[in-house]
């Protein structure tokens, strides 16, 4: 995902254009409002951003009790270079912001049958340790990794950093047709599956879980997710994962920092009740305190869907034709444990996966049925492997997230919690050889569905915003510029280009650019490109 001019002189190209400075207001504080106001505040613009919660960050929030220190929601950062163009147009380098730590193995798997693989970044290491996982896998992953590859070239020159709601926004019909264009649109196998495409090439069923899982990053079933989200794989593999000293949640304080220092007004403890609108614009917004004021325009960072329910009158024409258009269904939720333990387990990496027996089965309770999974695949996260200064001496600030349906009405985690909590657990003990880690608890507290709701205002609890089920249209959200009411633009994990850590701060910097883009000039000086990407 590399830009072929580096993203300071991308700046200064794109300021050199006259615009006339316009008030914004951003409601809420997540990654993507911060990132749109930052972009915004750089490029001229007068930002005031409303956060409801007292915190800036959203679900990138930490806890802090007993001496360990906990990431509260995201915990693995890919793409750092999405990052790198936000602090750039600032002028500002990401390398003096953050100290970013590259982890290798990226993650390591452990099955009900007792095996254990680690997934590698170099792809000859990880096609020899494949191969003597299986012998005859190496070779069906190394055509995977092809392929993935062409899916990350294809989002790179068409889904990436533009506002996009469909196909039709992915494509530049008017430079007319290009036979290059129909061999993309072909390759990206539209109406087959994550997981139908991950078999074709690997079968071996536990490397096909491990390569399903890249997947769960925007938190849908793999059987019901187009096979152009296999670009993960490669965007992963070949840029790293990374950890942040000080927990993902350094990722929205440096954010903070930088809008404070471009005179963002930052307002947390401040909800905003409803748009308000005349005619087909948006005019400004009124608080959950009563002051109505005024904006040229908004960036909404609340779920996308909410927006238009809540925000919105929902007999009003932009509402009706927000729903009118396309129904969305909301991504998984989740069930978090937040395990402060006296002892580290020490066979653990930073990131583990603790898989199922039967995917399929799981998927199916999960997606189809919207029910907790009886054998969850169990996500742990152990950061003191990388910073000890997470937990007291020897011991760890244990993470783990099991994947879990969006609030059904007849769900009452208060009851259900108690009996799933004993499922993770006796899981981490059956197959994650912990048998004794009750025993090592010394700090817990935890997470569900409904507190997720409460606590983010997502939809229905939804920890990845909109699901990406759907093998033709899965892949699409919500457009960044807002096609039913104008001055309204979206961002976050329940926007383009969808969730997961990258994404909701490219969702930022898509809201940012084609609103000021959007903008009246100055002068008849037309404005550069869009930024072009590597290989367009």
């Amino acid at each position: 995902m590399n830009v072929e001019r580096s993203p300071s002189s991308l700046r200064n190209h794109i300021t050199n254009v006259m615009v006339q400075p316009l008030k914004i207001g951003v409601i809420g504080g997540g990654l993507g409002g911060l990132a749109a106001a930052c972009v915004l505040a750089a490029r001229g613009h007068r930002v005031v951003l409303f956060e409801k919660n007292a915190w800036m960050g959203g679900k990138a929030a930490v806890l802090e009790e007993a001496g360990y220190r906990f990431d509260m929601g995201p915990t693995i950062l890919t793409i750092p270079e999405v990052l790198r163009r936000i602090f750039a147009e600032a002028g500002r380098s990401l390398d003096d912001e953050l100290d970013l730590v590259r982890l290798d193995p990226q993650w390591r798997c452990f099955y009900e049958d007792g095996a254990v693989l680690d997934l590698q970044a170099n792809v000859d290491q990880m096609a020899s340790t494949l191969e003597r996982f299986s012998p005859g896998s190496s070779a069906g992953y190394r055509s995977f990794l092809t392929f993935s590859e062409r899916m990350h070239s294809i989002s790179d020159r068409f889904f990436f950093w533009k506002s996009v709601g469909g196909l039709r926004d992915m494509i530049d019909f008017k430079a007319g047709f290009q036979p290059k264009m129909l061999a993309d649109i072909l390759a990206m196998r539209m109406g087959r599956s994550v997981a139908g495409t991950v078999r074709k090439y690997v079968p071996e069923p536990r490397i096909a879980q491990m390569l399903d899982h890249f997947t769960q990053y925007v938190g849908s079933s793999p059987a019901g997710s187009p096979a152009v989200l296999c670009g993960i794989a490669h965007m992963q593999t070949a840029e790293g994962i990374w950890y942040p000293r000080g927990g993902t949640r350094a990722v929205p304080q440096a954010l903070t920092r930088l809008a404070e220092d471009l005179g963002v007004d930052l307002r947390p403890g401040t909800g905003v009740r409803r748009l308000l609108v005349e005619g087909r614009r948006v005019t400004g917004l009124e608080t959950d305190a009563g002051e109505n004021i005024a904006f040229d325009r908004i960036v909404s960072n609340a779920d996308s869907v909410r927006t238009h329910a809540e925000l919105l009158d929902p007999q009003s024409p932009p509402a009706k034709r927000f729903r009118k258009r396309r129904t969305y269904e909301p991504a998984c939720s989740g069930v978090v444990l937040y395990l402060g333990l006296d002892r580290a387990y020490d066979h653990l990496l930073h990131h583990n996966f603790v898989f199922s027996r039967d995917p399929e089965a799981e998927f199916h309770a999960i997606y189809q049925n919207g029910e907790p999974a009886p054998d969850p695949t169990c996500y742990v996260c152990a950061p003191a492997r990388t910073e000890p200064e997470v937990a007291p001496a020897g011991g760890e600030a244990l993470y783990v997230l099991v994947h879990a349906p969006y609030l059904r009405p007849h769900h009452v985690w208060k009851e259900m919690y108690p009996a799933y909590r004993q499922v993770i657990l006796d899981k981490l003990a059956r197959c994650a050889a912990m048998p004794d880690l009750e025993s090592r608890i010394r700090f817990e507290s935890y997470l569900t569905p409904q507190d997720i709701h409460d606590r983010y205002h997502v939809l229905d609890g939804a920890i990845y915003g909109l699901a990406s089920h759907g093998k033709w249209v899965g892949a699409f959200k919500p457009a960044n510029r807002s096609r039913d009411l104008e001055g309204l633009y979206l961002a976050g994990g329940s926007a383009h280009p969808g969730p997961g850590m990258p994404m909701a701060l490219m969702s930022g910097w898509i809201a940012a650019d084609t609103l000021d883009r959007d903008a009246p000039t100055n002068s008849l000086t037309p404005r550069p490109a869009s930024p072009t990407m590597a290989g367009r």
